[in-house]
């Protein structure tokens, strides 16, 4: 054995010092639940060992270091959380197992995201490198990041689920295998597909290109990434219709994509089909030059209007702060009321926009 191994483990046990064994431990059996599976010596105790809620204590009399804390989480907790101190010191939080979803208030702002040679990429879970695309979070109510894994061959990634009200991964450049809950075989996202991962949808990354990149959108920007230790992938089901959580699982095959025109003269869009899938509570759509665009002044009332710049060049021009020339990889989000333009497309643009509501409104200003 090398200075650095341990031997194999058999349990693990959290000690809690106390000074008064006699009057913690009824309180962690009576009052917590807790049981007894040692207590020692029998003439004068101070260590008793008890377990329950998945974790193993050791109560130990004159044992160094802080009391600490214990949080239990409670199905159904009702009011709000709850907190309780232990005859040793340690806190007991008693907190909501299955929190609603914090919806944090949104904070509008128009948001430019530039590529450029000099863009940054975090180093991310599994590998991944994020680039953020609004810093702002919009007050924490949407992130936006552009996800790039240099290297081909498998992804060191688990089955895990999302607590999310919205999340949708597209496709930019290369191709990943992912596999989803009760959604058959692994599937093969390539450049211009997209998938919307529902609440909760068990998944997991299996392997990729190299040069992989994909733009992924959530909401809100900061939720739980939980692992599921027991779900194997795939799980040998096929249920295209099954709701998880009021919405159903989207895999846009762009090779199968139909053209229709766009909300803006001249362009032409493929709908990803994420508005039927989620009731109208979100839209996506990547949208082409079709004809000859003209300047066109609009506004908007969504609450998140974002676009990212898949192919071509274009201009961005929104009131009160000028003009700015985006190219691939840059991004921008317009917010509600403000009267912008996108002029001088080059022939090859393509855009992704991704809008909620889906269903929103844009109106033509006379320029």
């Amino acid at each position: 054995m090398t200075t650095d191994a341990i031997p194999q483990v058999e349990t693990a046990e959290i000690v809690l010092p106390c000074t008064e064994l006699d009057k913690t431990l009824p309180f962690f059996q009576n009052k917590l639940g807790f049981r007894v599976d040692a207590i020692f010596p029998a003439d004068d105790p101070a260590v008793a060992v008890v377990s329950g809620h998945g974790v193993r204590l050791r109560l130990e009399r004159g044992a160094e270091g802080e009391p600490g804390a214990l949080r239990l989480l409670c199905p159904d907790l009702a009011g709000d959380a709850k907190e309780l101190v232990a005859p040793n010191g340690t806190r007991i939080e008693l907190v909501d197992a299955d929190p609603p979803l914090d919806i944090p208030p949104l904070k509008e702002s128009l948001v430019i995201a530039r590529m450029g040679a000099d863009a940054e990429f975090g180093a991310g879970r599994a590998g991944m490198g994020y680039r953020d695309l609004i810093p702002g979070r919009l007050g924490g109510r949407f992130i936006a990041s552009h996800i790039r894994i240099p290297d081909a061959g498998p992804v060191p990634d688990n089955v895990h689920f999302h607590k999310v009200r919205f999340q949708m991964i597209y496709c930019y450049k290369g191709w990943v295998k992912v596999a989803y809950e009760d959604q058959g075989e692994p599937m093969l996202m390539k450049a211009g597909d997209c998938f919307l991962q529902p609440p909760e949808i068990r998944h997991r990354v299996l392997e990729c290109s190299a040069g992989l990149e994909v733009v992924e959108i959530g909401c809100p920007a900061d939720h739980m990434t939980c692992l599921d230790h027991d779900m194997p992938l795939p799980t040998g089901k096929t249920l295209p219709d099954r709701d998880y959580g009021g919405q159903r699982f989207v895999f846009h095959q762009a090779e199968k994509a139909e053209w229709a025109p766009w909300r803006l003269d001249g362009f032409e869009a493929r709908d990803i089909g994420i508005s039927a899938a989620t009731d109208g509570l979100a839209g996506v759509k990547v949208a082409r030059i079709s004809g000859t665009p003209a300047p066109q002044v609009s506004t908007h009332d969504a609450e998140f209007l974002f676009n990212f710049v898949l192919e071509g060049r274009v201009t961005l021009r929104a009131e009160g702060h000028g003009a700015t020339e985006l190219e691939p990889g840059d991004s921008f989000v317009v917010p509600s009321g403000l009267n912008h333009a996108l002029v001088d497309p080059t022939g090859d643009l393509e855009l992704l926009e991704v809008a909620l509501p889906g269903g929103f409104a844009t109106t033509r200003v006379d320029a």
